[in-house]
């Protein structure tokens, strides 16, 4: 709730930061509050709270998604010098100030306690995200991404208001506690025989229905290539974290805490959505030859792993979906910063290739962006020694100790796309290291070159030590 309430502040911070005309003060002074917003929800750690009338509540698990949060946050802020050089971004405050009110939409999602807060948390995000997404205002890319994306989620938005409009009128709570309880007080055959339970079910299947489009799975994905491949990097990146992390987390609480006692509502036709999400994204990235639009398949893909650790429901359950949330994160970020970095060098030379092929011979001249382009890709795959691969391990895991067969097919179904995945996962490092390309040396920021160094140092060290963070979790 702090982080709320500052994050609230600085972003309007901000916007009086952008009438100093001194560009360069906007990125460390975002950074620092983000840090500020982290160091204020750590200090919650072990305590218990509610706010809003108990709308909102903060415990060490909401503490640790909205962390995650702050981290991918700060970590796209670090990487976000384009709006301090170009002339597209002509009032850099104002986006930066977008940045931080979006993630408030974020911490939302992560720590409500009453449906109503839920679908405002939602909206700020969504709201911010839309405006973000057609930011480059002069690339017709960029705005048909946000037009699709405004109206495609508009509907998710008023499919997912419906749905909590019914599980009200069948409950009569918005608070998931509440409605847990009534749930929970009826077994399945009472629910279903009740005159409210199909108002009940139709509300569960509308409000999974919108999360679902939050996270990309398959099948309310379409808009997600176009989307993500037409937005401007910086921004795509913070989706495929932040947004996604926000989601699944909101997934995962609702359903764990309003929902367990109907469990095979949602849960086998979950199974289903994530088999096919895992088969869409890995098998329609593999014929991509954008990295951008392969990033944006692998996304889709990694909503399928993180939906195992959502169905799975064991003692570990938690710290699994925070470790492969954490570690697909950072190696997400670190390969749209390599991104980001050729994509800028190319464009002084009149370039716009975001092909595999922009990346050829990056090596030679750039190793830091190889090799950080490189770790990521591997930890994606999932290959030991990074985190990616204790991520999936973990995820599993789960799915074999649940006693149903059912699991253990999941899994191994994730495993055979975890092995196509290596195929495309391998395309970018195939370019860098043994292809010719014509790259010059590119010139990074101290705090870029410092960000690419944390990001792949981190991916290393939780592939050695996934325990250092897991034991917290």
């Amino acid at each position: 709730m702090n982080a709320i309430i500052a994050l609230s502040l600085f972003g309007i911070s901000n916007l009086f930061l952008g009438f100093l005309n001194n560009r360069k003060i906007l990125l460390p002074a975002t950074l620092l509050f983000v840090l500020i917003a982290l160091g204020l929800n750590l200090a919650d750690w072990n305590h218990e709270y509610y706010w809003f009338h108990n709308m909102l509540k903060t415990n060490n698990l909401s503490i640790n998604f909205t962390s995650i949060i702050l981290v991918a946050t700060a970590l796209v802020v670090a990487i976000s010098r384009g709006f301090g050089e170009d002339e597209e971004h002509t009032h850099p405050a104002e986006y930066y100030a977008i940045l931080l009110f979006s993630v408030v939409g974020a911490i939302m999602m992560v720590t409500f306690q009453s449906l109503f807060m839920l679908f405002v948390g939602i909206e700020i995000l969504s709201v911010a995200m839309y405006v973000l997404t057609g930011s480059d205002k002069r690339n017709l890319r960029s705005n048909e991404a946000a037009l699709k994306y405004f109206l495609m989620g508009s509907f998710a938005t008023g499919i997912m208001l419906f749905g909590i409009a019914l599980v009200y009128g069948a409950t009569g709570s918005f608070d998931i506690n509440g409605i847990g309880n009534m749930v929970n007080q009826a077994k399945l055959q009472d629910i279903m025989l009740n005159p409210y339970g199909p108002i009940l079910y139709g509300g569960i299947i509308l409000i999974f229905v919108g999360l679902l489009f939050k996270i990309s799975a398959a099948p309310f994905h379409f808009w997600t290539p176009d989307v993500y491949d037409g937005a401007p990097s910086i921004f795509t990146a913070f989706m495929s974290t932040v947004v996604k992390t926000a989601g699944v987390a909101a997934t995962y609480r609702l359903l764990s805490i309003s929902f367990p006692a109907v469990y095979g509502l949602w849960g086998n036709p979950l199974v289903y959505i994530t088999c096919l999400t895992l088969f869409i994204g890995n098998i329609t990235a593999v014929y991509q030859q954008s990295f951008k639009r392969m990033l944006a398949y692998s996304s889709i893909s990694h909503a399928g792993y993180l939906l195992i650790t959502v169905l799975a429901k064991t003692p570990t359950t938690n710290s699994s979906i925070l470790f492969y949330s954490l570690a697909y994160s950072i190696a997400t970020i670190s390969a749209f910063a390599v991104l980001m970095a050729v994509s800028e060098a190319q464009a002084k030379t009149g370039k716009t290739d975001e092909s595999f092929n922009a990346l050829n011979g990056l090596a030679k001249n750039n190793p830091l962006l190889a090799f950080a382009l490189a770790v990521s890709m591997l930890s994606l795959a999932g290959i030991p020694l990074t985190a990616g691969f204790f991520g999936k391990f973990f995820i599993f895991a789960d799915a074999f100790s649940n006693v149903s067969s059912l699991f253990k097919t999941i899994a191994v179904v994730a495993i055979l796309m975890s092995t196509v995945g290596i195929y495309y996962y391998f395309k970018p490092i195939i370019a860098a290291y043994l292809k010719k390309g014509d790259l010059e040396k590119i010139e990074l920021s101290p705090i870029y070159k410092l960000t690419l160094i944390i990001t792949t140092a981190l991916t290393i060290l939780l592939g050695i030590a996934p325990d250092l963070v897991k034991n917290i979790f």
